[in-house]
């Protein structure tokens, strides 16, 4: 699970906090010496880091430059002020998000795990299987230097399909990956979206059998 670094003065509000990530099942730091915050949260190879804009000795703005300036970890700062100047400042120095408080824990908790959604997407690679590369987080395919953008159940058949490559994946596992269900679902509904994907491909000159059927059981790449 994630980890996540607090840098919070308010130490009331930092056990508070740590106690609803801790419940979450992320792991959590804090800091203990402001002067040295960036460098501290860096050491710990954070997810993801909270900090706050006024601190003892030391700029909530200041320690998101030099945390910036050497990862690009995300950061949500939090700050008691509802100055428009402040939340520009924090974003324009590399700030992924801005909460004001007092805020809502569940708020502040989608906050982070939103954070760490998009940062997970960003970082995920290309998946390749021979002239065929997959750009999931972008949802497009490529063959041979033609690209397409691809459908949700698109992406989700193909996505599948590549990270079980020369694997026979069945039916079932298809669809409870497409619709986290097998049940009431039309069985022909899959053969359609297997077709759209095979006929997408097939415009970007891949053969026609690139998708395998195997009767009865399912469909390898």
């Amino acid at each position: 699970m994630a980890n996540i670094y607090v840098i919070e003065d308010d130490a009331a509000l930092r056990t508070e906090l740590e106690r609803l990530l801790d419940l979450q099942g992320f792991t959590t730091h804090h800091c203990a010496d402001f002067a040295h915050a960036a460098d501290d949260a860096l050491a710990h190879d954070p997810d993801c880091i909270v900090v706050d804009l006024k601190l003892p000795g030391a700029d909530g703005h200041q320690i998101c430059r030099d945390i910036r300036a050497q990862s690009h970890v995300p950061i949500i700062m939090l700050t008691s002020s509802e100055s428009e100047f402040d939340e520009v400042m924090a974003l324009s120095l590399g700030a992924d998000d801005y909460v004001t408080k007092p805020y809502r824990p569940a708020t502040l908790i989608a906050r982070i795990q939103g954070l760490l959604r998009r940062s997970s997407n960003a970082a995920q690679p290309l998946l390749q299987h021979g002239p065929l590369m997959l750009d999931e987080a972008g949802g497009v395919v490529t063959y041979q230097g033609n690209s397409a953008e691809l459908t949700r159940n698109e992406l989700k058949l193909l996505s599948l399909l590549m990270r079980n490559a020369d694997k026979v994946v069945s039916r079932q596992q298809l669809m409870v990956h497409l619709w986290e269900s097998d049940s009431f679902i039309d069985d022909n509904t899959l053969t359609v979206n297997m077709n759209r994907l095979r006929r997408k491909l097939a415009d970007l000159g891949a053969d026609e059998d690139l998708i395998k059927t195997r009767r009865g059981i399912g469909y390898i790449l």
